[in-house]
């Protein structure tokens, strides 16, 4: 294991925990909720750097997309987010230190650039990562596959009618 592989796996180890202590200490739902859609994307780099490039795409889709994209609109809808408790970017601190980061993260990319790009051949196909994954999950898992999407269904749902009743009375 070269350095910079090192570097590059504590970093984004280091960027998850970060970003997972930022989730649980903040007052606001809809900030917390950005802040571990940050914890997922780090968690992606971590799983493209053990090889594991499927979990990575599925991490970021579902977790990162979908989920998060569900978890922000029941917020939204509750309106549980107030705007008197959203100062986290607001303070010169908070944009300073984002901009670090930033800027550690770009030069962080085209290190990973240098490094990387000479040494990429083109490698043949390899087996399919996908289909094994995909047929455990339509035979085996379906039913709790199918199960959790209802579930999911039915947790919007009630959230609706939990604000519909909220706006009414």
């Amino acid at each position: 294991m070269t350095p910079f592989y090192k570097f590059q796996f504590y970093l984004f180890a280091l960027m998850a925990i970060g970003a997972a202590l930022l989730f649980v200490t903040r007052k606001s739902p809809v900030s917390a909720a950005l802040w571990l859609v940050n914890v997922m994307f780090a968690l992606s780099g971590l799983y493209v750097m053990l090889d594991a490039p499927f979990v990575a795409a599925v991490q970021v889709l579902v977790y990162a997309g979908a989920i998060m994209v569900v978890f922000v609109f029941v917020v939204m809808l509750l309106n549980l987010g107030r705007p008197d408790q959203l100062p986290d970017l607001r303070e010169v601190g908070a944009r300073i230190g984002a901009g670090l980061v930033g800027i550690a993260l770009f030069a962080n990319l085209l290190a990973v650039r240098r490094e990387v790009l000479p040494v990429v051949e083109l490698a043949p196909p390899s087996d399919n990562v996908v289909l094994p994954v995909a047929e455990s999950l339509f035979t085996d898992y379906l039913l709790a596959f199918e199960l959790t999407s209802v579930l999911l269904l039915v947790a919007i749902v009630g959230a609706v009618l939990l604000a519909r009743k909220k706006a009414v009375t």
